[in-house]
């Protein structure tokens, strides 16, 4: 059944549309209108433009425009159904439906009841926090380990996760179904439902609106690990697109132009005690570009809290990516070794707001702790150190910057500026680990031109998603393997380690059955970390590979007649529909993109299928 008109009508009057943009981007008061940053565009100047008397919005960049209802089906991708009942919850107005059928009922009464059940949930543990006699231990550690009073825990609405199988399901009063599509609980073969979470701290998690959507719970010392269990993707929470603070944070970043990004649930909230209000944090997983797409609604500036160096190289070009793409500036936080920003707060809360103004840019923030912990006391060590810098500094994409960094190395390490201006066009440079002594050579030999040869650096050229799913596929064998096919690999030292991997039982076993560059890339794999997402390394490989086919496709199509070209345009149409698909980026679409991954991914395997060996070509 539809809405009746005179009911979306009223939403729209009832509706307060300033603090409804507000939920999403940064608005300030200019006259009788209010402006921002546009969320459907990349901008630095402010073009967006809402008129508070009459709900509606317009962009003077994109040409973007529409009322409350369009605003918010383009901004959380709800249907036009799902966006008037959202808003009408919002106004507290009654609607009242005709005879004809709405498309999608179904899916959004569930999400309701998963929000019902999630705030339901939220106050029962927060009760339990707060006044049950098991829950002693839990107030004792977050008094005297965290220094959280009891304002600090109402404020975060902290609560205690009861030991036992069941009780939440058997306490709540939510039909234990939902609670199973809440990702509170869980159903075994038996049709048994067991809590979620058990014996744990929890740390509910909010949209930017002030809804929950899911949770974090830490074991208490001496506890049942892992130390920190979340949430599992639901209808209602994407861990890729949500950020754990920035219902309450996202006042200051407007404020202060800038975000402040961690890790843990602990040290957004001792940031945000510190005095840096901006403070939000990842949800158990890497920061992805999901999460950038949120924060450029709210500012450009993200400052990193947590050990920038530790992600090395493998983030590095994502960073450059997303600074390009969304024109964000990601400059990260010196914190001192082992510490993190809830340790740095509690001890010393000044130290750690002027770190956070004295963030660096992500690439001097590497180089400086690349010399910091090189030997610059000797020629050998500055000769090395310097070496190691060029590799670092060749990643970046803006030759200008990359010119201002080698100019800096070259007086910090005191070489020729215009040699190292030499090794960085040479080209990628396999340098050793950071910090680390490159492999000594033959001194009688005489000195190789700058860069070095094929044979001595295998990995030239390989980077990006390529070396992050191979790093994947050595340290997450499981998650990865079985997903990916050679021609998604264009290098050819790539393709043959992944064939190895796929081949054998174990690292060890490949490492045995390769060839000495594959096996010597395997072992330097082996000693790197990897925290991406699976998921984003294997689209973001698919959609190289399919881009790569489709230019291809084009240029074979542009050398045939007119007349015969046509034959291209199912194939090409095709594909691009499903690059789309698989990008999906509503959660309710989720099984749809991993659809449109498999189809795409068999028709790379069956094109290269007459020689794969073709697949890989030094790129």
């Amino acid at each position: 059944m539809g809405i009746v008109e005179e009911d979306i009508a009223r939403v729209r009057a009832a509706t307060d549309f300033v603090a409804l943009v507000g939920e999403h981007l940064a608005l300030r008061k200019v006259g009788t209108r209010w402006t921002g940053l546009c969320p459907f565009h990349a901008e630095k100047s402010p073009s967006f433009s809402v008129n508070a008397e009459l709900g509606l919005y317009y962009c003077f960049g994109c040409g973007a425009k529409g009322d409350a209802i369009s605003f918010l089906r383009e901004t959380e991708h709800l249907d036009f159904v799902e966006a008037i009942e959202k808003l009408a919850a919002r106004a507290g107005v009654t609607l009242r439906y005709d005879d004809d059928a709405t498309g999608g009922g179904r899916d959004r009464q569930r999400r309701n009841r998963i929000h019902e059940a999630l705030e339901a949930a939220v106050q029962w543990y927060h009760e339990c926090l707060l006044t049950s006699p098991d829950a002693r231990a839990a107030r004792g550690y977050l008094r005297r380990e965290r220094g959280y009073d009891g304002d600090v825990v109402r404020r975060y609405r902290i609560g205690w996760a009861p030991e036992g199988w069941d009780r939440l399901v058997r306490g709540l009063g939510v039909p234990p179904a939902v609670l199973v599509d809440a990702g509170l609980a869980t159903v075994d073969e038996k049709g048994r439902y067991t809590d979620f979470f058990r014996g744990r701290i929890l740390f509910p998690i909010f949209d930017p609106g002030g809804r929950p959507v899911g949770a974090g719970g830490r074991m208490l010392p001496g506890g049942r690990l892992p130390k920190y269990k979340n949430t599992a993707n639901t209808a209602v929470y994407d861990k890729s697109r949500t950020l754990y603070g920035l219902n309450w944070a996202k006042r200051a970043v407007v404020e202060k132009g800038r975000v402040v990004v961690c890790e843990g649930y602990t040290d957004v909230i001792g940031l945000q005690q510190a005095g840096v209000e901006e403070a939000v944090a990842t949800c158990g997983t890497a920061l992805a570009e999901g999460h950038i797409k949120q924060l450029t609604n709210f500012a450009r500036r993200i400052h990193l809290a947590y050990d920038g160096d530790s992600a090395g190289q493998a983030a590095a070009e994502k960073f450059y990516e997303w600074e390009k793409r969304y024109e964000v500036e990601i400059r990260v936080i010196g914190l001192p070794a082992g510490d993190d920003p809830a340790d740095v707060a509690r001890r010393d809360p000044a130290a750690l707001t002027a770190a956070v103004d004295e963030a660096r840019p992500y690439l001097g923030f590497r180089l400086d702790r690349l010399l910091a912990r090189s030997d610059l006391s000797t020629p050998e060590g500055r000769s090395r150190a310097a070496g190691s810098a060029v590799a670092m500094i060749g990643a970046h994409p803006d030759v200008l910057v990359r010119d201002q960094y080698l100019m800096d190395v070259a007086d910090r390490c005191r070489v020729d500026a215009d040699r190292l201006r030499a090794m960085a066009e040479a080209g990628p440079v396999d340098a050793a680990p950071e910090g680390r002594p490159a492999p000594s050579r033959d001194p009688r030999r005489p000195d190789p031109p700058p860069g070095p040869s094929p044979a001595e650096t295998p990995a030239v050229g390989l980077s990006g998603p390529e070396l992050e799913a191979l790093r994947l596929a050595v340290h997450r064998r499981d998650e990865v393997v079985g997903r990916l096919e050679r021609p998604l690999f264009s290098h050819v030292l790539a393709a043959n380690a992944f064939e190895v991997i796929r081949a054998t039982a174990d690292l060890h076993q490949a490492i045995e059955a390769a060839d000495p560059q594959v096996a010597g890339l395997l072992q330097r794999l082996a000693v790197e970390d990897s925290d991406a997402d699976p998921d984003d390394v294997a689209i973001r490989l698919v959609e190289r590979a399919v881009q790569r086919e489709l230019r291809e496709l084009q240029s074979e199509m542009r050398q045939l007649p007119p007349a015969e070209q046509a034959s291209y345009a199912p194939t090409i149409t095709w594909l691009k529909l499903g690059l789309e698909r698989m990008r999906a980026d509503d959660v309710t679409r989720h099984a749809q993109a991993v659809e449109a991954e498999e189809h795409l991914v068999a028709w790379l395997v069956e094109r290269h299928a007459v020689d794969p060996a073709v697949t890989g070509s030094m790129m």
